[in-house]
């Protein structure tokens, strides 16, 4: 496609950086570069901050009343640190691979450069084939949590349709991202995600504060082990975004200065994701066991509307950026993938959207699916396999010697660098897959008990609820919780 073109290649060391064909003419041209054409350190750091801190953040305050505000805040700390390495491991695989292929003329011009593809070429076919399947399915998922968030969040402006519903209108308009090209072209959708996040997370912030604890409010997190590990997936979830590292930096024209973007990004995010959620659960405490959505517990204003609507907005790129590296796989699959053609590759896009649509419908459970997919999906993809692929990729003595890129010093060298994988390699397997997957998938099977497969409009007031109270309330007042909310946790009170 036109905007993957490139057309000078400029050798840096062992490295070839791509950068755009021609110069600027006109005011189109400027035009086009200044929204549409993305690939500084810039575009970077506002695609990974943009996509990692989407409906999440309005997830974490009911992850902290399930862990309590200490443990809260740090595992923040730590699965962001974890997820900025693993994310660095995933940059050095990335620029490894490419400085190999390229020493053996091949050429990426009209070709966008994936996770597995990075596999295959440092380890071969088996990881390629594993690697390929985790991150597809994780990516799967990640475009289906927000289509659920559209619904749900939709839903406490506007309650005349059910979330079902909703669904099926958002997944209409999340359809029309098959005609974004590639990630080049989200310069001024990551600039503007990140701001209506921050603006979110602040009013999460500041109307918690102003509107002060509810009476007799209780803190009694953590209780029991299967909440408190359904807490710690979703923190593990919301600082696993990095599944599309390898598509952004390859969006990028100097892709080897990603290396410390991701941290960058991560501890701006901290700064948003940490006073909205210990305020939030500050003010409402155990209450949010039984609301996933930090908006449900907030009184309707015309600020928690605006929170709404740019959230809904966010969402849509959101799912743009998860949906994205599936379209690039599907069109390598039928041989479209370096179509010229962008209606072309728009309409062979479309039937990767549909599973996505279909698995919203069936699993409508905001809010415990992030902790599923988080132990299940996350956990492999973005985790254990960028750490166990780096630790074989360097495994010989050859091998570290040639490498483009020596580890740093102040990480021990390769003996470091190795023992950091090898840790974060049995920390998530045994607590973020073991433990975690354990809980998330108690939690989640409940979730399927209690309100069932294709529930159509999921923890929305009870009938007898919305009949008592008139009509534009209902499902708005923030401090009205239905009864279908004390439900979900029946089942694991004795864990």
């Amino acid at each position: 496609m036109g905007s993957e073109k490139v057309g000078e290649t400029v050798i840096v060391g062992n490295y070839v950086e791509m950068k755009p064909e021609g110069k600027s003419n006109g005011m189109k041209s400027k035009f086009s570069k200044l929204f549409w054409q993305g690939g500084s350190v810039y575009d970077a750091w506002f695609s990974c901050a943009s996509n990692q801190v989407a409906q999440v953040l309005l997830t974490l305050p009911y992850s902290f009343s399930q862990l309590g505000m200490l443990s809260g805040i740090l595992l923040q700390l730590f699965y962001g640190l974890l997820g900025s390495w693993t994310a660095y491991i995933i940059s050095i695989l990335y620029v490894e691979y490419r400085t190999r292929k390229e020493r053996e003329k091949v050429d990426f011009r009209n070709h966008v450069i994936q996770w597995f593809e990075v596999l295959d070429g440092l380890l071969g076919k088996h990881w390629r084939n594993v690697g390929l399947a985790f991150n597809c399915t994780f990516l799967l998922f990640g475009s289906v949590i927000q289509l659920i968030a559209c619904a749900s969040n939709i839903y406490y402006i506007n309650d005349n349709l059910d979330k079902r519903t909703w669904t099926y209108i958002f997944g209409a308009c999340c359809a029309t991202t098959v005609f974004i090209p590639s990630f080049h072209n989200y310069r001024i959708w990551s600039f503007l995600g990140l701001l209506m996040t921050t603006y979110t997370a602040w009013y999460l912030t500041v109307a918690s504060l102003l509107h002060g604890q509810v009476e007799g409010v209780r803190h009694s997190g953590p209780t029991k082990l299967v909440l408190y590990f359904t807490g710690a997936t979703n923190i593990l979830y919301t600082f696993g975004g990095h599944a599309v590292t390898v598509e952004i930096m390859h969006a990028m024209w100097k892709p080897q200065k990603f290396k410390a973007i991701y941290l960058m990004a991560t501890l701006y995010v901290m700064t948003l994701t940490l006073p909205s959620a210990a305020a939030v659960y500050w003010a409402f405490g155990d209450m949010l066991l039984d609301h996933s959505n930090a908006f449900s517990l907030l009184p309707r204003t015309p600020f928690r509307d605006m929170a709404v609507i740019l959230m809904l907005i966010h969402q849509f790129i959101t799912f743009g950026f998860a949906c994205t590296p599936l379209y690039f796989v599907w069109e390598k699959a039928i041989g479209m993938h370096e179509c010229k053609s962008l209606c072309k590759r728009a309409a062979v896009r479309l039937p990767v959207v549909i599973p996505i649509w279909f698995l919203a419908i069936i699993f409508p459970f905001f809010g415990p699916i992030n902790s599923t997919v988080g132990s299940l999906l996350v956990s492999f993809t973005v985790y254990i396999i960028p750490a166990l692929a780096y630790i074989f990729t360097f495994r010989s003595a050859t091998a570290r010697e040639n490498a483009v890129d020596q580890p740093p010093k102040y990480f021990g060298r390769w003996v470091g660098t190795f023992t950091i994988n090898v840790f974060i390699v049995v920390w998530v397997l045994i607590v973020g897959f073991g433990f975690g997957g354990w809980a998330s998938m108690i939690n989640f099977i409940d979730q399927i008990d209690t309100f069932g497969l294709f529930t159509k409009c999921y923890q929305c007031p009870a009938p007898a609820v919305a009949a008592s109270s008139p009509p534009p309330s209902h499902g708005l007042n923030a401090t009205a919780a239905a009864p279908l909310h004390h439900h979900p946790f029946n089942h694991t009170r004795g864990l």
